[in-house]
């Protein structure tokens, strides 16, 4: 009997592409921390789902809580039958799963490369990079799909000139991770693209040793505090987180704006909002979708619920962001929202360490691609677009786009169905790429256009959404 692959230990079942499922609201407000039992666990199988805003944020700075591969439990089970699960210690490097003082030996060496100084001082490097991108894209004939017209190219141009690997080994380690970072692949795929990335990392790498160069990972290897098998691994995090987040935000976010146009108005008419539209788009969107996850290394009281050492807790990074007590009506998508309090780069010693670098290149290439193309749309309708919703980060694996030219008649974007996907594919080119599109049930209605008109429940006004 073929095996059957377990669905995730979090709710995945999403209403509409841009939120989360349903389910996330009814815990975050009945049961904020519920038991979950993992399938694939090293240690204790049992432990829990965090879904409040002020609970995440106080697991993520507590040093009573462990990051250490070898202690965690899986969120996702691999796609394939796992015997026994035994994980060892991250390897020296990888300094993501590990804890201080290992950790913070690591991350010192990299924090000066990603302050806000720095990548303020990159910004016109980044600018002339995107504005390069789109003079390409707009010698190509529409529609095209934005993703490698345009997202790609930005962040592949972005981490060579960043990192100093060279460009087409960026292309090469980006097809491999995005291969991996699924949870769909098969055993032999993940052995496969594995040994791949293993390999180019560690040629990149003996490269640089020979004769490093002025970049960041050249810099490391000049400070003689690194070996080889340290620096592909940290090139691995650095490189891998890169191309695995970014992309998602630019594409998903891209979507979304173009789905709610009233919002994109906005900042169109005063781009001063930009800035508050990217971290709006960060809470509202939250690629992350699979949440993070600690282990308690002993009994802990969190929100009158005792964990217990051992235990895996999942910080739900969705449901955080959505959480009332924290911002005000946050299933509305608001481009002036003021605040940043959101944990789309989590929070604590782990918060994502390229955030900044990350941000500017949201605001930058969003700025730059709707002022290069201002009546860009979608080239198909919203329900065809592929969805990344079996990844690690959520996004789209398609989003194809047109400009300039009228748009046919009867061509308005439609409601999908409430029962199944659409009927008509992306094209033969897209529809290989990922999910053909979500269809709605009667769980709810995100805001965008088309999801209000197909869902069961309608949509009311509400503050910051004047449609």
């Amino acid at each position: 009997m073929a095996y059957e692959p377990k669905p995730p230990v979090i709710p995945t079942d999403r209403t509409c592409p841009f939120d989360p499922d349903p389910e996330y609201r009814r815990l975050r407000e009945e049961e904020p921390i519920s038991p979950v039992r993992f399938d694939i666990a090293p240690g204790r199988d049992d432990g829990w789902l965090v879904t409040r805003h002020d609970h995440v944020r106080a697991i993520m700075t507590d040093p009573r809580f462990s990051h250490r591969a070898e202690l965690l439990a899986l969120v996702a089970s691999p796609p394939f039958e796992v015997e026994k699960y035994e994980p060892q210690p991250s390897g020296p490097g990888s300094f993501v799963r590990m804890d201080a003082p290992d950790h913070t030996r690591y991350r010192r060496l990299l924090t000066g490369f990603f302050t806000v100084r720095k990548i303020q001082e990159y910004e016109p490097t980044l600018a002339g990079i995107i504005d390069d991108v789109l003079d390409e894209m707009a010698d190509l004939e529409p529609p095209v799909d934005l993703l490698p017209a345009f997202v790609q190219k930005v962040v592949h141009r972005s981490v060579h000139s960043v990192m100093g690997v060279p460009e087409e080994d960026i292309a090469e380690l980006d097809r491999h991770f995005s291969a991996i970072m699924r949870i769909d692949y098969t055993l032999e795929e993940f052995i496969e693209h594995n040994t791949a990335l293993d390999q180019t990392l560690a040629r990149v790498v003996k490269d640089l040793f020979a004769e490093p160069n002025d970049k960041l990972l050249g810099k490391l290897v000049k400070t003689g505090e690194l070996t080889e098998e340290e620096l592909a691994n940290i090139a691995w995090i650095t490189i891998g987180g890169a191309l695995d987040t970014t992309p998602n935000m630019l594409g998903l976010g891209t979507f979304a704006l173009l789905e709610h146009p009233e919002q994109l108005a906005k900042v169109r008419e005063r781009p001063e909002l930009m800035e508050r539209a990217v971290e709006e788009l960060l809470r509202y969107l939250t690629i992350s979708h699979m949440g993070a996850s600690r282990v308690a290394l002993e009994d802990v009281e969190v929100g009158g619920q005792q964990i217990e050492a051992g235990q895996t807790v999942v910080l739900s990074l969705p449901a955080a962001n959505r959480d009332p007590e924290q911002f005000e009506d946050p299933e509305v998508f608001d481009v002036t929202r003021p605040s940043r309090r959101h944990l789309a780069f989590g929070f604590g010693i782990h918060q994502c360490l390229g955030q900044h670098l990350a941000r500017a290149t949201l605001r930058i290439g969003f700025q730059k691609l709707f002022d290069r193309f201002p009546d860009l749309r979608l080239a198909v309708e919203p329900g065809e677009v592929p969805l990344r919703d079996k990844a690690m980060h959520y996004g789209v694996y398609a989003l194809p786009v047109t400009w300039g030219v009228s748009r046919p008649p009867g061509h308005e974007p439609r409601a999908v169905p409430a029962t199944g996907r659409p009927a008509v594919p992306v094209s033969a080119a897209l529809a290989g790429r990922g999910r053909a599109g979500l269809g709605l049930s009667s769980g709810g209605t995100c805001g965008a256009r088309w999801c209000a008109r197909a869902g069961a429940v309608p949509r009311r006004p509400r503050r910051g959404c004047p449609s």
